[in-house]
């Protein structure tokens, strides 16, 4: 089983894409800008896309997606999603004002898209590859992800901040190798983060002392323009877990 970062960056520019993970070629984990650097082939292979939250920088490429590949799939993109979630998709995104509803072009019987509701703790089984929603703690209703292929988990937390009920959960994945958990903003603007709920690195910090099992531990989300200082800032208080920067076009084999 194998994970590639299309994309990792708190905003754009060069060589700069928002969130979007690809687990071996038809599973997309959100759906930021990074969507857009896969070819056609790549992109009419997608089956699935699970959403951690209905923030734009997540969701912003699966109207492109699908209005691209619909027309050449012989079934429809699965889009996995809370019911909150969902429920933004449908009444703010796919609303024929913003974008057209895929759910029913071409039709209801046979459309380019569907949505399956998803729910904390439970386990979706595609072919032996097990992805479980995890708990977050963000602005809008949000859930990381566990990916499990029966050898090992990556843990992604998506967006989130100080979140007991995450380590709870991840500190029963007994063969937990990645985590994958974001710092949006530095230690300056630690009050942003706070109300944004997001994470800084005094919080995040804060948050790997709750981890119990040795993981290889990256961070995403990092802001253009202050990434290296923040970096720098989370070594310093985490140096003993030993974070490294997630990149984009990384490949993890678990």
């Amino acid at each position: 089983m194998k994970l590639r970062v299309l994309g990792c960056s708190g905003g754009i520019g060069s060589d700069s894409d928002t969130t979007s993970l690809l687990v071996d070629s038809d599973v997309l984990i959100d759906a930021g800008t990074g969507i857009g650097n896969l070819k056609l082939d790549e992109l009419v292979q997608i089956d699935h896309i699970f959403v951690t939250h209905s923030h734009l920088d997540h969701i912003a490429f699966i109207p492109f997606l699908v209005d691209t590949v619909g027309f050449l799939r012989t079934k429809p993109v699965i889009v996995y999603a809370t019911r909150e979630t969902v429920n933004i998709l449908q009444n703010h995104m796919f609303n024929w004002l913003v974008w057209p509803d895929f759910t029913k072009i071409p039709n209801m019987e046979a459309p380019y898209m569907q949505y399956e509701i998803i729910a904390e703790g439970e386990v979706i089984d595609l072919d032996g590859r097990m992805i479980t929603p995890l708990p977050a703690n963000h602005v809008v209703p949000a859930v990381g992800f566990q990916v499990n292929s029966g050898r090992s988990s990556l843990v992604f937390t998506g967006d989130t901040t100080t979140n007991d009920a995450l380590w709870s959960v991840v500190n029963t994945i007994e063969n937990l190798k990645y985590l994958i958990i974001e710092a949006a903003f530095c230690e300056a603007k630690r009050d942003i983060a706070i109300r944004s709920k997001h994470l800084c690195p005094s919080l995040l910090c804060a948050e790997l002392e709750k981890l119990k099992f040795h993981a290889d531990i990256y961070v995403t989300h990092l802001k253009q323009g202050e990434d290296e200082l923040t970096m720098r800032e989370i070594q310093a208080c985490a140096g003993k877990f030993n974070p490294r920067r997630l990149l984009k076009n990384q490949i993890f084999d678990f």
